[in-house]
């Protein structure tokens, strides 16, 4: 083999690797050579560079490869873009529709008709694995999520991690399947709480969630001085967002009936955001903020810092929020927002709070 047809044949085997059949990649040049040069030994004496730089252009010119064009390069002469995508693998084998049609009464085949890039080797193994649970499915028990992934494709996060498994957070919809059918829960995470003494489970009608671990400990303390806002029987440590994720916990551990929930976090974007999600989520539960605490932290307003970093500052989040407060309140939240301030939980301390015994 002639030395460019080594370079060539290398360097697409490196991106056939690495395609995708439907997303694009992005890659950097100079990482793709220096993995040359790692396993060509002779990569220097026979001009390397230049037979990578002819690979690269061809494979360009196939439509392959696309040169970002950001005004960064590699360093070298003749000069290439640093980035390049990976463009979409094209697919060129695509499903029998006679077996396509043999199972069209449990599947939609719609979406598939439109994107035929999707008929892979693989989604179509998929598929056959599903059909096959289907048969069979009045039979099975309900698990959790996990349990079923992992049972009919290999990975207990397939269904839930669009990031390391981009193929699998849409597979049902693609194929037309409610997750129902798989016979599967998301069940809830269970949550730190504390009850307060002498109480049964039966009693509990007020409960308070707090976003952070210092106020939870400082809560039960007042509880349990019989200082703390809304005389709770009940304090469940939120644990920032994964609330968000555990709340439904709460139903398969405690009697069934109508509760009264305080949440009380952080005055800050992502305090906002994981209240006003509770609410829209759980419209069937009595949520609320926690106004009496809210309204301690604004009274301690000198202790505001900067929000942190990576908060997406949601406007619609933000004015839900705000509207539960009289227009002086709001005012202080605004200034605080426009200032990209907030105003940490942890200003109510045990020492704090006696400013208000």
């Amino acid at each position: 083999m002639s030395p460019i047809d080594v370079i060539e044949t290398r360097v697409r085997g490196f991106i056939t690797d690495i395609q995708h059949p439907k997303q694009k990649k992005k890659i950097n040049i100079n990482e793709l050579e220096l993995q040359l040069r790692r396993i060509i030994d002779d990569y220097f004496e026979m001009d390397g560079y230049a037979l990578f730089y002819s690979a690269i252009q061809n494979l360009q010119a196939e439509g392959q490869l696309t040169p970002i064009q950001n005004k960064q390069y590699n360093g070298r002469s003749p000069a290439l873009p640093l980035f390049y995508w990976v463009n979409i693998k094209v697919q060129e084998d695509q499903w029998d529709r006679l077996e396509m049609m043999k199972i069209s009464d449990t599947f939609d085949f719609s979406f598939y008709e439109r994107h035929p890039e999707w008929q892979t080797k693989e989604e179509w193994a998929r598929i056959q694995k599903l059909y096959h649970f289907l048969q069979s499915s009045q039979e099975r028990e309900i698990v959790s999520v996990e349990e079923r992934s992992l049972e009919l494709f290999g990975y207990e996060k397939f269904l839930l991690d669009s990031e390391s498994f981009p193929e699998g957070s849409g597979f049902l919809a693609r194929i037309g399947v409610a997750e129902e059918q798989l016979k599967m829960v998301h069940y809830g995470e269970p949550f730190v709480f504390w009850m307060k003494q002498g109480v049964e489970m039966n009693d509990i009608q007020r409960i308070l969630i707090v976003e952070n671990l210092s106020f939870f400990h400082t809560s039960i303390q007042l509880l349990e001085a019989e200082k703390l806002d809304y005389e709770p029987e009940l304090i469940i440590y939120g644990e920032g967002t994964k609330i968000e994720r555990s709340f439904s916990f709460f139903f398969r551990m405690f009697p069934a009936k109508n509760y009264l929930f305080y949440y009380a976090g952080d005055l800050d974007a992502a305090g906002y955001g994981i209240m006003v999600r509770l609410i829209e989520k759980y419209q069937d539960c009595s949520i609320q903020p926690a106004l009496k605490i809210y309204r301690k932290m604004l009274e301690c307003v000198e202790q505001k810092n900067t929000q942190k970093r990576g908060q997406t500052q949601n406007i619609t989040y933000r004015d839900s929020f705000f509207q539960w407060f009289t227009e002086p309140e709001q005012a202080i939240l605004m200034d605080l927002w426009q200032e990209n301030m907030r105003i940490p939980q942890e200003v109510l301390t045990i020492e704090t709070w006696r400013r208000w015994m």
